[in-house]
């Protein structure tokens, strides 16, 4: 897909996906932003992993105007859509192709990877927080929420089965077959208390629930 591959029906479908297949996609959104904002001054620098699409930045720079962003995905078309769906605040962005280690030293004032850990293999997951860690502040808040539920049968099974149906009403037995062996095969879903062990082991403190929709789990934890 070319940069340009995008066209306004895509954009538009792109956009909305999040808000069907997300509980409270929005409001996940206003969530980090409150929290977020709780350490972080008018003038803060923001790091965001997985930026590609743009909806995580645009609603970030909407909401506060004086923050700047720093922005890492490893696609380029979604990079692409990131600078039209934000392009009102492309001014305070600096969108990079790549991994965290990718991302320039910081230091930030806080960190966010909504949707984002889920697609990390899990031999990855460890040292992606570490390098999120090294660029942060001392104290710096990261807003961390993606898929993750129990990974005992027979609830891992119910999970998928719940997260496939929720995204997809009314689709076809066969389809949804299918849906739950890709998220079952594709994706890389953690427990809970394997997600919070992660984020200890990597330097953070004070680590917090504060979003559950179905099959989705949104953590705040701090930079010691």
């Amino acid at each position: 897909m070319s940069q340009n591959s995008f066209d306004g029906a895509a954009e538009h479908e792109y956009a909305s996906r999040p808000a069907r297949q997300v509980p409270g996609f929005a409001d996940l959104h206003r969530m980090a932003i409150q929290l977020i904002s709780e350490r972080v001054s008018d003038a803060g620098k923001i790091l965001v992993l997985g930026a590609g699409g743009g909806l995580e930045l645009n609603a970030f720079a909407d909401a506060r105007p004086g923050w700047r962003f720093e922005g890492v995905d490893p696609s380029a078309d979604m990079l692409a859509l990131a600078r039209t769906i934000a392009a009102n605040h492309m001014g305070r962005i600096d969108l990079r192709q790549g991994f965290i280690t990718d991302a320039s030293g910081g230091p930030f004032d806080a960190a966010s990877a909504i949707l984002t850990f889920h697609f990390i293999p899990v031999e990855q997951r460890l040292e992606t927080l570490r390098q999120i860690r090294k660029r942060l502040k001392p104290g710096a808040p990261l807003i961390l929420a993606h898929i993750s539920f129990s990974q005992a049968e027979p609830e891992r099974s119910s999970w998928i089965a719940r997260h496939v149906a929720y995204a997809n009403p009314g689709t076809d037995p066969a389809q949804m077959q299918q849906s739950r062996d890709a998220i079952a095969s594709r994706l890389t879903i953690l427990s809970p208390e394997e997600e919070e062990a992660h984020l200890l082991e990597a330097g953070f403190a004070g680590v917090s629930l504060f979003y559950a929709g179905l099959s989705f789990r949104g953590w705040i934890a701090y930079a010691e």
